[in-house]
C-alpha cells in the first residue's frame, strides 16, 4: 500500500531504503572511459542494484533526465533510492538545479532520497574526481554504518589536504530528512567504530553575530531571543545590531572580522545570523530596502585569518523567493486509498542530496566556491518563502533552538537533519495565503570534520 512520510524515516531517523536502489550516469561524450569505470565501482560499492549510463551533451541532460523520470514513475511501485552522476566538462555544469527538481516531480521517489553527484570529467578541474570517488568508495566499504553526510565530511577532509590549493573543498548541499546510510552491516561482524574521530577543536573562543530586521518583521523578536539564548549557553560571545541596512550588513561582517583578527586569545568558531525579508533572487534586504547578497558576507568572514581552518556557520531567515510550495503526496495509488489515508504532504524540494565535487567550477547560486569549513542553513529552499509567526518566531529558529538544547553535543549537521525533518512536518498558513503549505530547510557544507558544538 506504501508508506507515509513517517515510516519513510524509521525511529532511529534514518532512511528505509526498502525499495530498489537505482543509479544513472549521464555523461558527455568528452569524459573519459576511467572516470565512468570508477563511477561504477562505487555504484556498486553503495549498493545500487541497477545502473545505467547515458551519454549525451550538456545541453541535452535535462531531456535525459525526463526520460529517466518516466522509466521510473512506470516501474509500477516505490524506490528506495536514487543515485545520479552528472558529469560533463569544468565549468558547463553551472546551473544544476533545474536538473536536480527535474526528480523532484517523480512519483515513484516520493519521500526517498534523490542524490546527486556533479563531476568534472575532463582537464581543467579543480581537483581530478578520481580522487574524491576512490575515497568514497573505500570509506563506504570500510564505513557502512555511517550515514552519508558523515562519510562526505571525512572525503571532504581527505580531498581538501590532498589538494594544492589550500581553499579547494567540495561542496554539498542537503535538504534530507533523516540520516541516509547505504551500506550495510552484518551482524556478525565486530562492532565498527561508532563515528568519524576527527573532530573541530572548540576549545577557544566562539563568537557570533546577529544581524536582524525587526522592523516591519513581527515574530523576529523572539528569534533573537531565543538564539541568543542558546548562544550563551554554548559559550559565544554574541553582538546584537538590530535593522542595519543593506551597507550596514556589509559593514558590520567587516568590523567583526578585524575583531576576531586582533584577538588576543584562539578563535575556534564563529556564528552569524542573518535575519531579514529576502528578495526574489535570494538576496537579503536591508532595513532601508536595499539589497545585499549572502555570499558576499560569506566570503567576508571567509578572508578572517583568526578563522583559517575554524568553522563558520551561517544562519539565514529570509525569504529566497515568492514560491508557495504545496508540497507533494504519493502518487500512482487509487484515489480512495489516499483519501482514506490522507498521508500528510512532504514539501517539494525535500529529500535531495547534491554533492559538487569540482566546487570552483561551480556558480550555482547560494554555493560558496572552493571555500572549506563553512556551514550555511537556510530557512527555505531556493525560489520559496520563509515562513514566520508573529506570535512566537520563525519555525526554523525555534525548532533548531530545541533541537539544540536538547541534544548539544550532538554532530551539528546531523542535529540540523533532524532540525529539517521536524520542520518539513509542519503545516504553515502564511498571513496572505488560506491555504496551507509546507517549508523545508537547505544546508550547504564543506565542513572536513564533525562539529559539536558542546563536548
Amino acid at each position: 500500500m506504501g508508506q507515509s512520510p513517517a515510516q519513510l524515516i524509521n525511529r532511529q531517523g534514518k532512511y528505509n531504503l526498502q525499495g530498489p536502489r537505482v543509479a544513472l550516469t549521464l555523461s558527455s561524450p568528452e569524459v573519459s572511459a576511467s572516470t565512468i569505470a570508477v563511477l561504477e565501482d562505487v555504484f556498486q560499492t553503495l549498493g545500487f542494484e541497477s545502473c545505467q549510463r547515458r551519454e549525451a551533451s550538456v545541453q541535452d541532460f535535462l531531456r535525459e533526465l525526463t526520460g529517466f523520470r518516466e522509466q521510473l514513475d512506470a516501474h509500477g511501485g516505490p524506490m528506495g533510492c536514487v543515485l545520479v552522476a552528472l558529469v560533463g566538462p569544468c565549468g558547463q555544469l553551472r546551473q544544476p538545479q533545474q536538473l536536480v527538481r527535474e526528480l523532484s516531480h517523480c512519483g515513484a521517489l516520493w519521500g526517498c532520497p534523490k542524490v546527486f553527484l556533479l563531476l568534472s570529467g575532463t582537464s581543467g578541474g579543480a581537483h581530478k574526481p578520481g580522487a574524491f570517488l576512490t575515497s568514497l568508495g573505500e570509506l563506504c566499504g570500510r564505513c557502512p554504518h555511517w550515514s552519508l553526510l558523515q562519510l562526505l565530511t571525512e572525503v571532504f577532509c581527505r580531498t581538501a589536504e590532498e589538494s594544492s590549493g589550500a581553499t579547494y573543498c567540495p561542496v554539498l548541499r542537503s535538504s534530507l530528512r533523516g540520516a541516509l546510510c547505504l551500506g550495510d552491516v552484518e551482524p556478525w561482524r565486530p562492532k565498527p567504530e561508532h563515528r568519524p574521530s576527527a573532530q573541530y577543536d572548540l576549545s577557544g573562543a566562539r563568537a557570533a553575530l546577529f544581524l536582524a530586521v525587526i522592523r516591519d518583521r513581527p515574530g523576529a523578536q523572539h528569534d533573537v531571543k531565543a538564539l541568543g539564548d542558546l548562544c550563551q549557553t554554548l559559550g559565544f560571545k554574541t553582538t546584537l545590531r538590530t535593522d542595519p541596512t543593506a551597507q550596514a550588513f556589509q559593514e558590520e561582517l567587516a568590523r567583526f572580522r578585524e575583531q576576531l583578527d586582533t584577538h588576543k586569545d584562539p578563535v575556534s568558531c564563529a556564528l552569524v545570523a542573518l535575519m531579514a525579508h529576502g528578495g526574489p533572487q535570494g538576496q537579503l534586504l536591508g532595513a532601508d530596502g536595499q539589497e545585499v547578497q549572502p555570499e558576499a558576507l560569506v566570503q567576508e568572514l571567509n578572508c578572517c585569518g583568526a578563522l583559517r581552518g575554524c568553522p563558520k556557520i551561517f544562519l539565514l531567515q529570509a525569504c529566497r523567493g515568492g514560491h508557495r510550495d504545496a508540497g507533494m503526496g504519493p502518487k500512482g495509488r487509487p484515489w480512495f486509498w489516499r483519501w482514506l489515508q490522507a498521508p500528510p504532504a512532504i514539501p517539494s524540494h525535500a529529500d535531495i542530496l547534491q554533492i559538487d565535487v569540482d566546487a570552483q567550477g561551480s556558480s550555482s547560486r547560494g554555493s560558496t566556491p572552493g571555500n572549506s569549513d563553512i556551514l550555511m542553513v537556510y530557512a527555505a529552499t531556493e525560489g520559496c518563502i520563509a515562513y514566520r509567526d508573529e506570535e512566537k518566531g520563525s519555525d526554523f529558529i525555534q525548532t533548531l533552538v530545541e533541537v539544540l538544547r536538547t541534544d548539544p553535543r550532538g554532530d551539528l549537521l546531523e542535529l540540523l537533519t533532524e532540525v529539517n525533518r521536524q520542520v518539513c512536518e509542519l503545516d504553515v498558513l502564511g498571513p496572505d495565503c488560506d491555504e496551507r503549505r509546507k517549508a523545508c530547510l537547505e544546508i550547504y557544507s564543506s565542513l572536513r570534520r564533525r562539529l559539536c558544538l558542546q563536548v
